[in-house]
């Protein structure tokens, strides 16, 4: 019985947003992502009761894809909190009935700052719909709620319109991964998506040799650093080549004999593989997972290596 009611709920709900799109005002819609992405300033996400939870959530999509955003309580705007908004925002509200007494009244108050609003409405015929710039209808025939009284299917189609719009917004905006790394520093999301460049060691860290080092302080600046390989690199820096712990063993292998008095440049393995600091920790152990290695090589567009990184720093970064 308890399994058939969940199934029952999830149903309505997901035929709520396919109805949901199926009567979206794509000219509202478009105007609406189109004004989000061109703001100057924040996006103001505003509701009473559970349409404010799903403000806070949608302001929280936008905030974490390059829109920067905060909710503001309807009741404390009209209160004193109303110096949260200025010139230059955009306000989303949210409300099912459309009638909510603090969001007609903060309306009023925003109409004399001239900001525009954008209102998600269960009822486009509702007072508040002749007030917004933009309306966009998330209405549902029915909730979820046996008792049709708890908010349920009404706040999935505002909350799945809200991070659909905010997801459009960062697309038009040319939002990247690279920027979505500087926004999410923790965790492993956090670690996936840091940059190289805050990963790899760099100067005295680096293992590096000139190609006439021998080889047997070739193998003693490996042993040093402690990351299995080392660079070989030209008196400016420009990166030559690699000997790594692998190298080293075939090397033995092959011709013991005189090997420590050979030079790095005899020894290393040309065109070594490379990455660019502003790759992020998951590029880089897609890179060395591929091509079965432990290190990458970061270099500038020149050739000239600026850090080395081990498989090793980027654990938690799946």
């Amino acid at each position: 019985m308890s399994v058939q009611t969940v199934i029952e709920v999830l149903q309505i709900e997901s035929e709520a947003i396919a109805s949901l799109i199926r009567r979206l005002d794509r000219k509202q819609l478009e105007e609406s992502v189109s004004l989000l992405a061109k703001s100057k300033g924040r996006v103001v996400t505003t509701g009473m009761g559970k349409s404010g939870i799903i403000a806070r959530k949608i302001a929280a999509t936008l905030s974490s894809t390059g829109t920067p955003s905060i909710f503001l309580h309807p009741a404390e705007a009209v209160h004193g909190d109303l110096g949260m908004l200025v010139r230059g925002d955009t306000l989303v509200m949210i409300s099912n009935s459309g009638e909510t007494n603090e969001l007609l009244l903060l309306m009023k108050m925003v109409r004399r700052l001239e900001i525009p609003v954008i209102a998600l409405l269960g009822n486009t015929q509702a007072p508040l719909s002749k007030k917004a710039d933009f309306v966009l209808d998330v209405g549902v025939q029915r909730e979820a709620c046996p008792l049709g009284l708890a908010p349920t299917a009404s706040t999935t189609c505002a909350l799945a319109l809200g991070d659909a719009i905010a997801i459009a917004v960062s697309k038009l905006k040319g939002f990247q991964e690279e920027a979505y790394a500087r926004l999410h520093p923790a965790g492993r999301l956090g670690k996936r998506l840091a940059l190289v460049e805050d990963l790899m060691h760099v100067g005295s860290e680096m293992p590096v040799v000139l190609p006439d080092t021998t080889m047997e302080e070739v193998i003693y600046e490996m042993s040093r650093k402690g990351l299995g390989i080392t660079a070989v690199v030209n008196d400016s820096g420009i990166l030559h080549g690699c000997i790594s712990d692998g190298d080293l063993r075939r090397l033995l292998q092959a011709r013991y004999e005189g090997i420590l008095k050979q030079q790095a440049k005899d020894c290393m393995t040309i065109r070594p593989i490379t990455i660019r600091r502003q790759a992020t920790a998951g590029q880089a152990l897609a890179d060395m997972e591929r091509r079965k290695i432990t290190a990458l090589f970061v270099t500038e567009a020149s050739g000239l290596l600026v850090g080395v990184l081990h498989l090793h720093d980027l654990w938690g970064a799946r």
